[in-house]
């Protein structure tokens, strides 16, 4: 299993390929080396809407599969295609919640003369 985390950069529009397939993609920023990374992912079919929850600049953690593939252009050229098809998305760590002193509700932490 593969995993990486970042930071959306950019949430894209779905994209309705045929009757049989569609995919939307989103950017993330890895920040975890010297050098910021621009990473694309896609969600295929039912998967589409996985990125729905999160806005651009949320944390998350993106479980994916590489995926390759050999075309054969009209010339008789041959390429070969990568792509990191995500299929889980988890919320990042982002910040804890507040602590709470032992026993004492948040909103009366508030009344507290001192």
């Amino acid at each position: 299993m593969l995993s990486v985390k970042g930071r959306i950069k950019i949430k894209m529009n779905e994209q309705v390929i045929s009757e049989k397939f569609k995919k939307r993609e989103f950017v993330i920023t890895d920040e975890s080396s010297q050098y910021p990374q621009h990473v694309l992912f896609q969600l295929i079919q039912d998967k589409t809407s996985l990125i729905d929850q999160y806005k651009e600049g949320d944390e998350i953690t993106v479980h994916f599969n590489l995926r390759g593939r050999e075309w054969t252009s009209p010339t008789g050229e041959v390429k070969y295609f990568n792509s990191l098809e995500a299929w889980r998305i988890e919320a990042g760590q982002g910040a804890a919640a507040a602590p709470q002193a032992a026993g004492i509700e948040a909103s009366q932490e508030d009344d507290l003369p001192f």
